[in-house]
């Protein structure tokens, strides 16, 4: 047996970010950084107004009340510029650049204009509401690091420097194969000794979240030849070959020697955690990975989101430290936890005006889909501790995007 920790390091020693490839910005949301993104030009690239007012000389303004001669106008994005000089002044709108001459920008609510000229009813520092060329950042400066995912304000961040294409790494293809003798399709009529196919659809739906496709292949029923047949096709296409069921020692359990038989690399197969124990792991050939999780659709679900959708987004170019993140959140309740190995306890999130909290849901086994259905995640309650405390914070694992 070995430890969740270990065995997520493993993963992380065989997972190796995928090919880089150039996207176009509006396909690379969510996608990782492979270049490390530079300010193409200073910005702002000259000094600009930050209010709308008029732009004026600072030592005109001792003497009050202060009356220019306005001799033009700058809105954003005009290529006016209008020389001020002593006892002159400028219309100067929001984003505008401050016209030559000029050293400050006067608020139009100090000011009253009539007949061309301006009364100023108020001194202002040099340089009062200018925004100064390079004060963002300079040409060259390093704004966004390769590892960086790509979100919606990093976007206008390569948009703004003049990067119409970006260079991120190839998302994994997916196989996800459910196997079972009983499984059916949804749409199927069931008899007492068949089940719905359940993971499947919320295994991809997982996937599909977080921003990664699966392509669901057919249900595989127990044999070993056609669990051979299926895993030789998708090691062929896919990156990652997802199956659940099949995964602990029974006498129809038949995946692990399925792999073994078609040349697969067990790396480990059996944890210390609850649920999710016969969680299989194994590599094949050049950065190709198989996840083998239980059928239990609880125990599926938690290996799904404690290695499999971790190693996506490290195959994905993320940071190993950022490919499998929890939030650290205070319990809503007391909580009493059997040592031993890691618990992974369903659990939603309690949003309070005074923060969020984590709350427990009790559920009857590993496959009570219906308790699950009411959880937002699991509460990570580690091996070596037996009581937890109201107001302390345990590791969360959120199963879908938080509020």
């Amino acid at each position: 047996m070995m430890t969740p920790e270990a065995a997520w390091e493993l993963i992380l020693k065989h997972a190796r970010p995928l090919d880089r490839i150039s996207l176009p910005l509006e396909k690379a949301l969510g996608c990782w950084l492979a270049e490390t993104v530079r300010a193409d030009r200073d910005l702002p690239p000259a000094d600009r107004s930050a209010m709308d007012g008029y732009a004026v000389r600072a030592a005109d303004l001792r003497c009050q009340p202060c009356v220019l001669r306005v001799v033009g106008e700058v809105a954003a994005g005009s290529p006016a510029r209008p020389r001020i000089r002593s006892g002159t002044c400028a219309r100067i709108f929001t984003g505008a650049n401050v016209p030559p001459g000029a050293d400050t920008v006067v608020m139009v609510e100090q000011t009253t204009e009539a007949a061309g000229r301006v009364t100023i009813r108020s001194s202002a520092e040099t340089g009062a509401n200018i925004l100064r060329r390079g004060e963002d950042t300079r040409r060259g400066d390093a704004l966004l690091e390769a590892g960086r995912r790509l979100g919606t304000t990093e976007i206008g961040v390569c948009a703004a420097v003049g990067k119409p294409t970006v260079r991120t790494r190839r998302a994994p293809s997916v196989a996800l194969i459910c196997t079972g003798t009983e499984l059916r399709a949804v749409t199927d009529r069931v008899g007492p000794h068949e089940l719905r196919n359940s993971n499947g659809p919320a295994l991809g739906a997982a996937l599909a979240a977080w921003g990664f496709a699966a392509s669901e292949l057919k249900p595989v029923a127990d044999r070993m030849a056609a669990l051979r047949g299926v895993l030789r096709r998708a090691l062929r296409r896919f990156d990652v070959t997802l199956f659940t069921g099949g995964m602990s020692v029974g006498k129809y359990d038949f995946v692990r020697a399925a792999l073994e038989a078609e040349g697969a690399n067990i790396r480990f197969h059996g944890l210390l955690m609850k649920p999710a124990k016969p969680t299989l792991y194994a590599t094949f050939g050049a950065n190709k990975h198989i996840f083998g999780l239980p059928g239990n659709p609880l125990s599926a679900m938690t290996a799904c989101h404690e290695f499999v959708l971790p190693a996506l987004r490290r195959l994905s170019g993320a940071p190993a430290a950022q490919s499998r993140v929890a939030l650290w959140l205070p319990l809503a309740a007391p909580v009493r936890s059997k040592p031993g190995r890691l618990r992974c306890l369903l659990a939603r999130v309690d949003w309070r005006a005074t923060g969020p909290r984590v709350q427990m849901i009790e559920s009857r086994s590993s496959s009570d889909l219906v308790a699950g259905g009411r959880a937002d995640g699991v509460a990570l309650l580690p091996a070596g501790v037996k009581d937890f405390a109201e107001g302390d914070l345990v590791a969360f694992r959120p199963w879908k995007p938080l509020p």
